[in-house]
């Protein structure tokens, strides 16, 4: 007998801004990934986790009690309120749980208000091998809360996709249909899958993402909701910059899109900060890459001169919440922030 799909089933996939039971992350570890600089990272992603446990739980995948006992002195050393964080001997290949965590849906009228979807996971197109462990993430969290379990068995990344709560999704056509994703999949098949296993009736698509992103452009470091018919989108000003051209594309096409009620997207123009680069290589700095909990909205920063500008503007969209901004320079290096870390499970 076919599984009804979560959409049949009346689950959706809320919003970030939608309040939130906890934040999950996966303690990094992966010195590949910060090649020379991991040791520098923990006090900005501790300090990180302090706001996260100011206002709901955050549950961390560690590989075994070492690691345990060595993030448990990071925290404790950033003053970060222990009782909010709960360890789970889940291991993971590297630190980017946005991709490799649970999509939590709910349902508030079912008799299990809240699933998981257990996407395929390939490490951005096969490019980190191995990411075995990182792949089968989701399964256990959904077997450690006897939560519903959905698995679609094709490639998908939560940072690949944008939410407004009220039935649209937001993309990137430079991701979602890269070859090294689904190429069986052709863009209305792809379509398909996120409205019945996210629940969704609409998905809108931009052509890019950024410079330096090995992701292929996901949509989290370009464009972001803050409520259901508004978007902060990241603008370069300087036309002789290698994104310029590429976000204002997007531009023009987030312009033209209508939602579901037939209104206009609301546009906040972010500005991009200057040029990260590292070992020559321009890492995809973006103000857009923040993390929504229930109390702050986190906005990594970058010692630039942009930084403030950009908070302001962020704290113009989030009248409801803390806007705050935590050194991301040696965090990026890594090629993602505090979005990329992270994953929402929402309350019901």
């Amino acid at each position: 007998m076919i599984q009804p799909t979560p959409r049949e089933l009346g689950y959706y996939f809320p919003a970030e801004f939608h309040p939130h039971t906890a934040t999950w992350l996966s303690w990094p570890h992966k010195e590949a990934s910060w090649p020379g600089k991991i040791q520098t990272i923990y006090p900005h992603y501790s300090r990180f986790v302090k706001y996260l446990a100011d206002s709901e739980l955050v549950r961390i995948n560690v590989a075994d009690e070492a690691m345990k006992a060595f993030a448990t002195g990071h925290l404790q050393a950033a003053g970060v309120n222990m009782a909010q964080v709960e360890f789970f001997l889940h291991p993971t290949n590297d630190a980017w749980c946005r991709d490799h965590g649970p999509a939590f849906l709910i349902n508030p009228n079912a008799a299990q208000k809240k699933a998981v979807v257990d996407w395929n996971y390939n490490a951005w197109g096969g490019k980190y091998p191995p990411f075995d462990l990182d792949d089968i993430i989701p399964t256990k969290i959904a077997r450690h809360f006897g939560l519903p379990l959905f698995e679609p068995g094709i490639i998908m990344e939560g940072g690949s996709v944008e939410f407004n709560g009220k039935g649209t999704i937001l993309t990137s056509s430079c991701c979602l249909l890269n070859e090294n994703r689904n190429a069986h999949l052709n863009q209305e098949q792809v379509e398909k899958y996120l409205y019945e296993f996210y629940g969704a009736e609409q998905v809108l698509w931009v052509d890019e993402g950024i410079v330096g992103d090995d992701t292929d452009g996901h949509i989290d470091d370009t464009i972001r909701f803050v409520n259901e018919d508004t978007v902060l989108t990241v603008i370069e000003t300087d036309k002789t910059d290698e994104n310029y051209e590429i976000l204002q594309q997007n531009l023009r096409q987030l312009k033209a899109m209508r939602l579901l009620n037939g209104k206009q997207l609301n546009i906040v123009e972010l500005p991009m900060p200057g040029a990260v680069i590292f070992d020559d290589q321009r890492l995809p700095a973006s103000y857009a890459n923040f993390c929504i909990s229930n109390k702050y909205v986190i906005v990594p920063t970058f010692q630039c001169d942009k930084d403030e500008q950009a908070l302001r503007i962020i704290a113009d969209c989030f009248r409801d919440r803390e806007v705050v901004g935590v050194d991301s320079t040696d965090i990026i290096w890594g090629l993602g922030s505090f979005h990329c870390l992270s994953q929402q499970e929402p309350a019901v």
